[in-house]
């Protein structure tokens, strides 16, 4: 009896972290006795079923994107889905919690060794200041439009940025900052989805609309790099039309990527400012990750990294990731998904329209 109101004690304790909301509804059992010896054992009995239902998500749905192309993030967002269940109540709704925020924030973080400064000065000004350009009108442009059509504002700069900077992974890093309220975790997972299909449709299309204009390879590297959101989808694009194209369209991709730290930094500077002393401090604390994706950024920038250390961390940030898209997957249910109605969707295919809309112009006229 007295271990069981130790264990509740503890779980009440973890609840206040940022990163175990929802923790409330785990089931308050006892450690086992080896991780009564363990440093935060208490932590790891807590989360560990839930992130090992995650994990084992990830990995089926990995198999499942080698054997049949489609990519693993949809898979994975599906699956997770059909085991909502483990999320109502349980021992699994600790880990799925903890999967969803703290490893969401590692894979974020380690995504720092796939970019250098030299890859992003090698583009020259003109492609910098067009992908500078296309981020920020994207991103403004989503939030007047979700105005327009009764969204949340907060929903705009999510699915703004999700389309102007890198996807799935851009759409986890400002939903981590961003304000939390009920309808946070299902508006992650829609414009999860949403930009998962819309970057597959435009990998596609896009290679044969640069064809049928006449884009040489440097400029249709740059259209693509430019406009599809997610990087697999870039480089599939690319390089379905020739190596030259590929190199370029990863190149601008990666300047897209950069953007990530600045973006969700101001996102976090401009909630601190608009929020009241409690949140500010609370502000204060979530940009560490974005920290740590600098330094990564700053040391793969000297060389110091072998590209089999590279390699490596790029498959631990993309299992973080996996492992984290499941997790919503099973914070969210279909019912939650249909009852919003084809706005959000809508708004997203705007987004996507707009930014090709500004860098074919830029590819057209400046580049």
């Amino acid at each position: 009896m007295t271990q069981s109101r130790d264990t509740g004690s503890e779980l009440e304790r973890l609840e206040f972290l940022d990163s175990m909301e929802g923790i409330t509804r785990a089931e308050p059992t006892a450690p086992s006795r080896f991780l009564r010896y363990v440093p935060r054992g208490a932590l790891l009995h807590a989360v560990y079923p839930g992130v090992l239902a995650a994990l084992i998500i990830g990995l089926a749905s990995t198999f499942l994107s080698d054997h049949y192309g489609a990519p693993v993030m949809l898979f994975a967002l599906l699956i997770g889905m059909a085991f909502h269940f483990l999320h109502e109540e349980g021992r699994c709704v600790a880990g799925i919690e903890f999967a969803s925020r703290t490893i969401l924030r590692l894979g974020v973080a380690l995504l720092g060794v796939r970019i250098t400064f030299d890859q992003i000065a090698s583009l020259g000004l003109a492609p910098i200041l067009m992908v500078v350009a296309a981020v920020a009108t994207t991103i403004l442009f989503g939030v007047m439009l979700a105005q327009q059509l009764k969204l949340s504002r907060t929903f705009g700069v999510l699915s703004g940025g999700a389309v102007a900077i890198c996807g799935v992974a851009a759409a986890l890093a400002i939903a981590s900052v961003l304000p939390r309220n009920p309808q946070s975790e299902r508006d992650t997972i829609l414009a999860v989805v949403s930009v998962t299909a819309l970057s597959t449709i435009a990998m596609i299309v896009y290679p044969i609309f640069v064809g049928a204009i006449g884009l040489d390879h440097q400029h249709a590297g740059i259209f693509l790099g430019g406009t599809i959101h997610d990087v697999a989808q870039v480089v599939g694009a690319g390089y379905m039309i020739s190596p030259q194209t590929g190199d370029v369209a990863t190149y601008v991709k990666m300047l897209r990527v950069a953007m990530l730290l600045p973006v969700v930094l101001a996102i976090a500077f401009v909630l601190a400012r608009q929020a009241g002393a409690g949140a500010r401090r609370q502000a204060t604390l979530l940009p560490t990750f974005l920290l740590a994706f600098a330094a990564l950024v700053a040391v793969n920038s000297t060389g110091m990294i072998p590209k089999s250390a590279v390699a490596g961390v790029n498959d631990i940030s993309r299992w973080c990731l996996v492992t984290a898209i499941a997790a919503l997957g099973m914070k969210t249910s279909f019912k939650a998904l249909i009852a919003v109605g084809w706005r959000p969707v809508g708004l997203m295919i705007a987004e996507t329209a707009w930014i090709a809309v500004v860098v074919f112009s830029a590819v057209t006229w400046l580049v």
